[in-house]
Parts: C-alpha cells; structure tokens; sequence
C-alpha cells in the first residue's frame, strides 16, 4: 500500500473529517473510498468512449428509445 499526503484548505478538512465520522470510518478509509468510486467513473467513461468510437450510432439511439419507453 501507498502512502500519500495531500494539502487541502482547513475548511476541506474538516468537512472531510465530519463526513467520515457521521460515516463510521477514517477520513484515511474516506479518502480511499472516494478515490475508488472516482477511478470507477473514469474507467466507465474511458469504456463509454472506446465503445462510441467503434460503434453504429443509429443502434446506440435505438437502444436508448428502448430504455426510455421503459421508464414511461
């Protein structure tokens, strides 16, 4: 494991601090969850872009007027 030391502004701190407390763990557990959940989002978006690259827009909007008839 990795260890990383960050500045942030007082006022971020603490409110990171809050959040991990009203959440039951570390702000280090904190931190590494949120750092989780950010990677995730970075590799659908990468794997969103790969796919829009190589493939048929006219199935792409087909698909989403499916799902969209399944949520009326």
């Amino acid at each position: 494991m990795a260890t990383l030391t960050i500045r942030l502004p007082y006022d971020n701190y603490n409110r990171l601090k809050e959040l991990a407390q009203a959440k039951g763990i570390s702000v280090n557990k904190l931190i590494e969850e949120l750092s989780t959940i950010a990677l995730a989002e970075f590799d659908a978006n990468t794997r969103f872009k790969a796919m829009a690259a190589t493939s048929n827009p006219e199935e792409g909007l087909r698909i989403l007027a499916k799902l969209d008839a399944l949520t009326e």
